[in-house]
């Protein structure tokens, strides 16, 4: 596998896809891009409301996220981009056979995501549909080459798992 230049943080909502992923391209000196800032004004106010998108909902805004994608790769530059990248479809979307485009996956245990989402503030994701986006998540199989971190851990000890797995990035991007 040849080292990544773009990072897609997965997981849930609530389990520090952002924080991490910030951190992550921060110590890489890599760009970093919000995948909730590619949603539609309509995608927003439905999950604000309480209703889980749908394949159609999501279908533009992974289509959106991905073509960024090939245009950092084009561009040769480093990016750390967030997405919950649920189902093992969206996956082959965003990072497909890009082998410079790796698949991080952030787990927890439900509570402590629980807890983390509920402390958050100004953001629309309202805690309740926590349980629908564990219920659609396709964790990654092996053929999707994951690295797979344990967010039980601070942060920053995250990062240096992550770091550690991806052994070939640098920080030239």
């Amino acid at each position: 596998m040849s080292a990544p230049i773009v990072v897609v943080m997965m997981g849930v909502s609530g389990v520090g896809k952002t924080t991490i992923g910030t951190l992550l391209a921060e110590r890489l000196g890599w760009g970093y891009a919000e995948g909730d800032s590619y949603h539609p004004p309509a995608n927003v106010e439905k999950m604000r409301a309480g209703t889980p998108l749908d394949d159609a909902d999501r279908g533009p805004w992974l289509a959106a996220i991905a073509a960024d994608i090939d245009r950092w790769r084009a561009a040769g530059t480093g990016m750390v981009v967030s997405c919950s990248a649920l189902k093992r479809r969206y996956r082959a979307i965003l990072v497909g056979d890009r082998a410079d485009v790796r698949l991080v996956r952030l787990a927890g245990d439900e509570a402590l995501i629980r807890a983390r989402m509920e402390k958050r503030v100004d953001h629309y994701m309202p805690t309740s549909l926590l349980t629908s986006q564990i219920a659609t998540l396709e964790p990654p199989s092996g053929d999707e080459d994951a690295i797979t971190v344990d967010v039980t851990r601070p942060p920053e000890q995250c990062v240096d798992d992550i770091l550690a797995e991806l052994g070939g990035a640098d920080a030239s991007g």
